[in-house]
């Protein structure tokens, strides 16, 4: 039986005075003691002393109020006490073997510490695996030196990737000596010099597919070549640069491979053709220099040409050895271009010319 269902006496009422102040009893409960206390002198002055106590004590200022005014510290320890509460009841849960479980805690603790190990292994592995790496590739697909003298395929040339030219004097030899790095099916590197077959058949190839290798590696093969100018396959190569190359450097640089060749017919007319044609005063002035050169007997270089105001053609004590309609021809080019050229370089160099090989009677 409880209690509150007899007569309820002092020593049951006198300890539920404190919830009965603060509304922390049921409606029967309530009637029950409120039915006593009209009836108890001694009780109800316990009960005025709880009113008392607890009046002072919701006036008296509370140190949460100050550290917690909004309730959201409050709101935060009941919902991690609500979600402890739901772990201890939740069936525990098996974990997995983590082989570097500590590394993670470890690195978890120690972000500062984590990031500098992270930056450490990159470091070790671009310095140290990935050159490893590397060699280890290319022990597979190892270069090759070759010297061999077999031509390569036309399939091999139109596939072949040259990734550097490297030029060097050869002692005893005019002719200096040439390394190409090429990629192909298997890489290999060429070593010889235009003497060599398969060097000048790899050296004029890239010479006459200008689109397919750039105007540097151009340039180092017309250095090259220059050293077997009276090859046919070589003088092809150069005559073609000279003509149809779109750099002018190199169409330059090839008339310059054909200085020793200039006195030659196929060659003068790649000069005359320039003359006419090229677009680069630059290069119409180089073949100035070696067009005369072919006729005088020595080749003028364009720094050491004097320059002088246009003036008529005058006589001159040189003796040109060309056929009689190939000087008129030479003659009258440079004539033109001494009246019409737009550089007022190339109209002074041509004037410089016209008054060096001197007028000839055609015999």
């Amino acid at each position: 039986m409880s209690p509150f269902e007899k007569k309820l006496n002092c020593k049951d009422v006198a300890p539920l005075l404190v919830f009965y102040v603060c509304e922390e009893v049921g409606e029967s409960e309530r009637e029950l003691i409120a039915t006593h206390l009209a009836n108890c002198h001694a009780c109800s002055e316990q009960l005025a002393e709880e009113k008392e106590f607890h009046s002072a004590l919701s006036c008296a200022p509370q140190s949460s109020d100050q550290f917690d005014a909004s309730g959201i510290l409050l709101s935060q320890f009941r919902s991690e006490l609500a979600e402890a509460l739901d772990d201890l009841s939740a069936p525990p849960l098996q974990e997995h073997w983590r082989p570097f479980g500590w590394l993670h805690r470890w690195m978890a603790l120690r972000p500062a510490w984590s990031g500098a190990l992270l930056v450490l292994v990159g470091v070790l592995a671009g310095t140290q695996l990935v050159p490893w790496l590397r060699q280890n590739s290319s022990n597979t697909g190892q270069a090759m030196n070759v010297r061999a003298p077999q031509p390569l395929t036309q399939d091999q040339l139109s596939n072949m990737v040259v990734s550097g030219v490297n030029i060097s004097p050869s002692p005893g030899s005019d002719s200096p000596t040439v390394q190409l790095q090429v990629s192909a099916e298997q890489p290999m590197v060429l070593t010889g010099n235009v003497d060599d077959s398969r060097m000048r058949q790899v050296l004029t190839y890239m010479v006459q597919n200008s689109e397919r290798f750039d105007a540097g590696m151009r340039l180092d093969c017309l250095d090259a070549l220059k050293a077997a100018v009276r090859d046919q396959q070589v003088r092809g190569a150069l005559l073609n640069a000279a003509r149809k190359d779109q750099n002018p450097a190199v169409r330059m640089k090839a008339l310059e491979a054909l200085r020793d060749a200039a006195g030659d017919d196929d060659v003068r007319q790649a000069l005359l053709d320039t003359l006419e044609h090229d677009t680069n005063p630059g290069v119409r002035v180089e073949a100035v220099n070696l067009l005369v050169g072919s006729l005088d007997g020595e080749v003028l270089g364009a720094s050491t040409a004097p320059e002088a105001p246009e003036a008529p053609v005058v006589a001159s004590t040189a003796a040109p050895r060309a056929p009689g309609d190939e000087f008129e021809h030479v003659v009258k080019v440079l004539q033109e271009l001494q009246r019409r050229d737009p550089s007022r370089y190339v109209r002074l160099r041509s004037a410089a010319a016209l008054r060096q090989i001197g007028p000839r009677e055609v015999q």
